[in-house]
Formats: structure tokens, sequence, C-alpha cells
């Protein structure tokens, strides 16, 4: 196949990714643990671990998790925290007792949690005190033997008085700890874990490092296998993309609001960060849009991720204002499609362009990513170093340059496969190590890749394919609007009718406000026969707009 991306390469950009200098994540953390030890590592409410701080209590909890569990190699532990101090030292912790990390969104429910849990086989997890009622509905029906519960301010040090109207400001209730089966608090697990000699264990690049559970947009929570090799790879195919962007920034700051638990953050800036000894400044609350503001004002920041909500819903916050992006370097928008309206905006406050970056929870998660010298047009990007695209038909072979089709990718950040899933696993893989990602897209003549939608997201109106996506962008354009989602309808005459839901920031902005815009920008098929306008939009964690949900 020709590779006519290349030609869109920066100057300098290897085709290939040279191999990356460690074998498992174990080996990226500790790495960096003997190389930055005085750095700060992550920053969250005001306190820092440092590199050689996070090496003590990692080791503490991986020796609490060998020596006194008594879990061997591979078995898998949940981690149901938000972005607290406590995530990065269980997840080293876990990795350097060799074995396998399974994340879950700390706002699942009751009957999300159970599937989770037994699905993978869990045997031990580590919970936030304030979702343990969650786990005491379900814990009866599942595997799990261990339970570690750790509250928001284990690692704070902060008086009682204070962490309680944290608490009460930011999770805006106070849930009291459960007397859980064999529960031990986090503190104690530390304790446990101290002075005690790990036994080494082998692993690398085969071995499975996260059951990654997608998102259950499209059916059953699947758990995608990522390997040492898959995540590695990827950190090491997002350090050569970005190439110089970080020229003389060291330590570079990185902002993690998106959680820890989502693949995008994982890799992007958790695992990348550490790999060059940055700082993850963690924002435990996000959706306080105000304090998230405050917080990240304190800091001179160099790569910000985020969401389309998140960067639209960030810029309508008052002490947006009160930020200083004059130290950005890199923002990286992913999970769903910017439109060009927010990036349009986010450059006129910031300076800064939003890079859009494509991926998948099966592919760890980048594939497609925006060069770092371009400026916003609506692309998704290049495929980066090591990673391979077509555009496939219904029949799986390719397509030419410029026609819609599946996008497909190979490269080594491609899943080892769904979790004890062999047909599902087989339903996305393509001959030859193709993963088929179910989006709709086409790639022009540079190599340039653009999403159209997602294939069951796509609506049939007398015949033609509609794309939510193009009805949104337009949407959105309107000053008064915030956000907006397309859906399709079944109808006896033309198959289906588009209906567009929207959420205001005028109050004053009406239905008609909304068919005029679209009558002047879309053609008739594409325009919406209902609108129906409400105070918010369902979303997943990380901020995608859930039209499953509106479409139910």
């Amino acid at each position: 196949m020709e590779k006519v991306w290349l030609k869109s390469y920066p100057p300098g950009m290897p085709e290939e990714v040279p191999d990356p200098p460690f074998r498992s994540i174990r080996d990226l953390f500790e790495q960096a643990f003997e190389k930055y030890p005085d750095n700060a590592a992550y920053t969250n409410m005001g306190r820092t671990l440092d590199y050689a701080e996070l090496d003590r209590l990692s080791m503490q909890f991986a020796c609490y998790l060998q020596k006194t569990l008594g879990l061997t190699r591979g078995e898998r532990v949940a981690i149901m925290l938000p972005n607290i101090l406590q995530y990065p030292v269980v997840m080293c912790g876990i990795f350097r007792a060799g074995l396998v990390v399974v994340n879950v969104n700390p706002l699942y429910t009751a009957r999300e949690l159970e599937h989770q849990l037994k699905d993978s086989g869990t045997k031990c997890i580590i919970i936030l005190e304030n979702f343990a009622h969650v786990l005491q509905d379900v814990i009866a029906d599942t595997n799990v033997e261990h339970i570690v519960l750790t509250g928001v301010g284990d690692l704070l040090g902060w008086p009682k008085s204070t962490l309680t109207n944290f608490v009460l400001r930011y999770v805006k209730k106070v849930v009291p700890a459960f007397k859980l089966p064999n529960s031990i608090t986090f503190r104690q697990a530390l304790k446990a874990g101290a002075g005690a000699a790990l036994d080494e264990v082998d692993i690398g690049y085969a071995d499975i490092a996260y059951l990654q559970y997608t998102g259950g947009t499209t059916g059953v929570s699947k758990g995608a296998m990522l390997s040492h090799r898959n995540m590695i790879y990827n950190v090491q195919q997002t350090i050569t993309w970005q190439a110089d962007a970080y020229e003389n920034i060291h330590p570079i700051v990185i902002i993690t609001a998106l959680p820890l638990y989502h693949i995008f953050s994982l890799q992007g800036n958790c695992l990348t960060g550490m790999a060059q000894g940055g700082e993850n400044i963690l924002i435990t609350n996000p959706r306080d849009f105000e304090g998230f503001a405050k917080e990240i004002a304190k800091h001179k920041f160099n790569m910000f991720t985020g969401v389309n909500t998140m960067f639209a819903a960030l810029m309508d916050t008052p002490s947006f204002s009160e930020i200083d992006f004059s130290n950005l370097r890199v923002c990286i928008g992913g999970g769903m499609a910017v439109q060009p309206a927010i990036a349009k905006e986010w450059k006129e406050k910031t300076g800064n362009d939003i890079l859009q970056g494509y991926g998948l929870t099966e592919t760890s998660p980048a594939a497609i990513v925006c060069r770092i010298d371009e400026e916003f047009t609506g692309t998704i990007g290049l495929p980066i170093p090591s990673t391979e695209v077509i555009i496939a038909g219904d029949d799986g072979n390719s397509l030419p340059v410029g026609e819609v089709g599946e996008i497909c990718i190979r490269g080594p950040q491609v899943m080892e496969g769904y979790w004890q899933r062999p047909a599902d696993t087989a339903d996305v893989m393509l001959p030859g190590g193709w993963l088929r990602t179910g989006d709709v897209g086409r790639m022009d003549d540079g190599g340039y890749l653009f999403i159209e939608d997602r294939k069951k997201d796509m609506i049939l109106v007398s015949g033609f394919n509609v794309y939510p996506n193009e009805i949104e962008n337009i949407i959105v354009e309107l000053d008064g609007v915030l956000e907006a989602a397309a859906i399709g309808l079944p109808d006896e005459r033309s198959g289906e009718i588009v209906k567009v839901f929207v959420v205001r920031k005028d109050d004053g902005l009406t239905e008609q406000d909304i068919i005029d815009h679209c009558k002047e920008n879309l053609t008739n098929y594409k325009r919406p026969r209902i609108v129906e306008f409400r105070d918010d939009l369902p979303k997943t964690n990380v901020g995608k707009i859930l039209r499953r949900a509106l479409r139910d």
C-alpha cells in the first residue's frame, strides 16, 4: 500500500518509531524514578508527590499486594478512583507486583460495576470510600477477595475540617465508608508493605498491562487487552510525534482534567508525562468549572488535553480570563470531534490551536494526530509513525483516496483482543492485523484523514447519508448555542428525519433561530425537522455526548 501521508510529515519525522527504551510500563516509571527523583510527578489540591516519594509509596503498595495478599503474576486488580494522588501510587504498585490493572469509572452504577468486576475476574479493588456503597451492593456476586478503601485526603495531610469542606464542595455529599468484608484502608496497606522486600516478577512486551473497558456505547462493555508492548509503543509514538514541541522546557507541566481511568488521559498525560519526567496537575472534579479554572490559573503549564464539551464550558466560565496560556505548547482535543466554532474561539482567547487526535480504547489510544505545527482545519490529522490506515468498503477492501468508508488501523498500538471474547475480537479484526474502528471517514491525497461519523450514528434521509457531526458543527456556530446533538428519528415518508437537541447559552435563542440558520447553511434533507432545548446533554465520563441515550 502507498503511505501517502508520509509526504505530509514534518521534516525529520521518521516513518517508524525507534524501539522504546523500556520493555514494560514498569520499566518506564522505574527509569523515571531513577532519572528524575527530585522532579514533581503529580500535584493535586496543593499537595505534590515527587518521583522519589512516588517510588517509595508504590513499592510499599506493591509489597502489600504481593506479600500480604499473595497476589501472583497476571491477576487483575481494579482501580476505582478519580484523579487523586492515590491513583499513580496504586497503578505503579500493581505493575511492580506483576499484576494487571482494571480501570473502573468511580461513577459506575452497581450494575455496571458488577459486570466489569465479574467479567475481568478482579481479585482486589482499590476504591474511594465515597463510592463504597455501590461496591457493597454487588460484592457478594463477584470474585473480589480484597478491598482497599481510601479517602480523598489520605495523601493530602489536610486537617479534617478543611477536608470536609472540600468533599462538600467537590463531591457534593459525604457517603460514609461501609464496613466491607476483607477490607483494609489505604494507609494500612502502605504500612503493611513498608519494610518488605518485593520478589522480582518478569513482565515484558507480551504481558497484558490493562483490561481497559470500552465505553459500552455499542453494546456490552468489553475489556480491551492492552499489552505492555501496546502501551509503551504508543508512548514512544506520542513522544516522537511531539518532536521538539517542548524544546527548552523541562520538566513539562501537564493539566490532567480528563480522568486517568480513561485511556486518553492515561496514555497521553500519565504515562507519556512520566516517561519525560513531567508533572501532572490532577483535577479531581473538572465539572466544577469555576474551581477548575481557578486551579489551573495557579500553574505555568505546557500541555492541556480535553474534549470539545470541556473546551466550550471552560471558555464560558468567568474565571477563564484569569488563566495564563503563554506557556502552553500542546493542546489536544480527542474523544469526540472538535467543532470548528469551538476551535476558533479557543484560538482567539488563548492564542493556541486545538490539535485533533483520533484513536480508540482498542488503539491504546493514539493512532491519527494533527501535526504540532499546523492550525486547526477540521482534519483529525495523519497516521503517526509506525501506524498504517486504510479506508475500507463494506467488503473490507481498501477504497481509493477521497472515498468515504470505514477507518481501519494497523500498528503496534492495536490491542491484543477483547478479554475472553474471541468472537467479538474476530468481528473487529480484518486479515493482516487491521482493526475496524466503526468510524466513517475519508483520506485526502496528502494522507490527511477526516472523520464523518460513527456508522451507528449515521442518519439515512430519503437514501442520503446525513452525518450528525456536520449538523452539530453548523448549529454551534450560533452565538447563543453551547452544545448540540443530532439524531435520526423514524419517518414514514423519508425513512428518517433529523432531530437536534440544543443547550442554550442565551435563553433568548428560539427554535426558529436554529431552523433559519440551518436553512442558510445546510441542504434541505440535512436540516433538522425537530428542535428540542435541554438544560444539558447526556455524556460519557470524559464528556463525549451520548447520542444513543438521546435516541433511547
